[in-house]
């Protein structure tokens, strides 16, 4: 089913069941992916652990192949925001990495993104990453009982000011991407609506139940603005400047929302928001 001028694709329960099936697979394909990315490990190491967990399970990655795209998952370090190719690279202590993934099941797909420092790490990196992780969390539980789609964005926002108002970003203020933004998935892994990560007057898309949509800030320690390297996939900061990336697969449904590329389904951290998950099933 589809409704509106962007023709947002509505699932039914039954399709949503099997997006969370889709979601398993990429949980697991990240957590052997994160496994795998210790120092002295390359990149290339990293995207072939969550290319097993994939095969074992009988599904297929949403990215190989995806408009000419070469590997796997992305794996994108340091001051690459997201679409970094696996390959050569070896992961150092210290490094900022962020790994994100996509399966397919059954035409059915779950995306699904997170960051971490290696080793102790600077504590501004680790900061950074703890910021675009409570915006990720934070933008889904906005989603419970909202109309609109636009209260991610102003949740997003609201988390990174308080880093700010506190002196977690080290005075100088995280930088909220916005060349890239969440998006509708399903049937596609990429579809209508945008899902943005910032304030805007246009208060988005109405929420209704069946959509799905993968909520996904990323977050910089300084300009916000990105470019795109030679290989036509890798974005990095203009300035340098280091990234994070978390992203989760979320469906709204008539009885509330649920995480569907969480083990949890969002149990635990949205539980921190007041907001109760509720799975199909």
């Amino acid at each position: 089913m589809v409704f509106g001028r962007e023709r947002v694709e509505l699932k039914t329960p039954e399709q949503v069941l099997v997006m969370r099936r889709a979601g398993l697979v990429v949980a697991d394909a990240l957590a052997a992916a994160r496994t795998a990315a210790v120092p002295g490990a390359t990149t290339g190491d990293v995207d072939a652990a969550a290319a097993a967990v994939i095969a074992a399970a009988g599904a297929q990655p949403s990215f190989l192949g995806y408009h000419g795209y070469p590997a796997t998952v992305c794996v994108s370090v340091n001051d690459e925001v997201v679409h970094g190719i696996p390959g050569d690279r070896v992961l150092a202590d210290g490094d900022v990495v962020s790994i994100d993934c996509g399966a397919v099941v059954d035409g059915w797909h779950g995306d699904s993104a997170l960051s971490f420092v290696l080793g102790e790490g600077d504590p501004l990196d680790r900061a950074l990453v703890a910021t675009t992780e409570d915006a990720m969390w934070a933008g889904i539980a906005a989603l419970a009982g909202a109309d609109r789609l636009g209260v991610v964005g102003d949740a997003v926002e609201d988390v990174v000011d308080a880093a700010h108002a506190r002196g977690a970003d080290g005075g100088v203020r995280f930088g909220v991407v916005e060349d890239y933004v969440g998006h509708g998935i399903g049937s596609q892994m990429h579809q209508p609506p945008d899902v943005l990560n910032y304030r805007t007057r246009d208060r988005g898309a109405r929420l209704r139940p069946g959509m799905c949509v993968a909520v996904e800030p990323m977050v910089v320690r300084g300009d916000q603005r990105t470019r795109v390297l030679a290989d036509d996939w890798t974005v990095v900061t203009q300035d340098g400047s280091r990234a994070a990336h978390w992203e989760h697969t979320v469906a709204v449904h008539d009885a509330g929302i649920w995480v569907l590329t969480a083990r949890d389904g969002g149990a635990e951290a949205l539980a921190r928001h007041g907001v109760t998950v509720a799975p199909l099933g």
